[in-house]
């Protein structure tokens, strides 16, 4: 693990309401308290992390993130040079608990049509049949979204907010669990098409993939010269059911948070409206993502209540795609992490 431990609340704090798990009450009839609660779903989400880190070597930050917008219900939005193991993530993740994955490679030729699905009229029937796109799976991988034009890229929102499809006036549910991971490629940037602010919103995370450090690349490179191409995920155990991936969910959401930490959270959105470095500020549902992926590294601690800690570690990932920096800021080489560190700095933490 990567982060630092978290200290709990201390004992003046207000106690905080149990929590039940529907994952642990299927398994026992009986009521759980609370932390023995919390300590079910931390195990569950560390066998996920300890399947995926056998795939994915070197990125136990990358990791860690993408479980916590999976926990929340969110999307992420991956970004990182080729070859970083994008595609290997998704996939593994898919297997830990039996889920299945798609991916779309995005191309400024793409049709709306050939992400969500299509009706085609059969001779042999003489009826129009429904053709499925590739949303409609559990964990979509959306490859080099911004080389589709704003058209196509919009298909994705109905089916990101209200996970859902309309074809010819049908409105078809997605199963869930479901979640898309959108990659973009910040070094080509000829023959792209940008990402409008209203959709970078709806990604709940923008997780940040660098190189891994020389011993892990080096195992990296080890292991795939003696691998078969497309193997290396099929090592990886299922750990847990869709159903569970949906009660861990619902026992994310009900992990408590107090008032003072809520005002934290919003008190942080509100500070990058207010920096002279920021010409576009975080909304209101930055704010809410900072509570929802506190809510879900809470749960990764074994945790069900949140500290300030939870949404500062939050921060980086929650606003770096929801600000944009003034143009003379943008010039002299900073850029938007370097900036929202030393606004969070400022923002003062309640006490825990």
């Amino acid at each position: 693990m990567t982060s630092d431990p978290h200290a709990p609340l201390e004992p003046d704090m207000p106690e905080m309401p149990d929590v039940s798990n529907p994952a642990a009450q299927a398994c026992d009839e009986a009521p759980v308290p609370a932390d023995t609660d919390s300590l079910l779903l931390g195990d569950l989400i560390a066998q996920m992390r300890h399947e995926i880190s056998r795939v994915i070597l070197g990125q136990e930050a990358v990791i860690d993130q993408v479980i916590a917008a999976f926990l929340a219900g969110g999307h992420v939005l991956l970004e990182g040079k080729p070859g970083l193991g994008k595609t290997y993530l998704v996939t593994t993740l898919a297997q830990t608990f039996g889920g299945t994955a798609a991916r779309i490679q995005f191309t400024p030729d793409l049709m709306p049509s050939d992400v969500t699905g299509f009706r085609m009229f059969d001779m042999k029937s003489q009826t129009f049949q429904l053709r499925r796109g590739p949303v409609f799976t559990n964990l979509l991988l959306a490859d080099e979204i911004n080389r589709a034009p704003a058209k196509t890229q919009s298909a994705l929102l109905e089916v990101m907010q209200e996970r859902q499809v309309t074809i010819d006036g049908e409105t078809l549910k997605l199963d869930p669990p479901f979640m898309t991971l959108a990659t973009q490629n910040p070094v080509e940037h000829e023959g792209t098409y940008p990402l409008p602010e209203a959709q970078l919103d709806r990604f709940i995370m923008k997780v940040l993939i660098d190189y891994p450090e020389r011993e892990a690349e080096c195992e990296i490179v080890t292991r795939a010269a003696a691998e078969i191409p497309g193997g290396a995920a099929s090592t990886v155990s299922m750990v847990c059911l869709p159903g569970e991936i949906i009660a861990a969910q619902q026992a994310t959401a009900a992990v408590q948070v107090v008032p003072e930490v809520v005002a934290y959270a919003v008190a942080m959105a509100q500070a990058t409206r207010e920096a002279r470095a920021i010409a576009l500020g975080a909304g209101t549902r930055a704010a809410i993502s900072l509570v929802r992926i506190g809510k879900a590294f809470a749960a990764m601690e074994g945790r069900d209540f949140v500290i300030p800690d939870d949404i500062k570690r939050a921060a980086l990932p929650v606003l770096r795609h929801r600000v944009q920096l003034t143009p003379e800021v943008a010039i002299s080489g900073q850029d938007v992490d370097e900036v929202l560190r030393s606004i969070v700095e400022t923002v003062a933490a309640p006490r825990q």
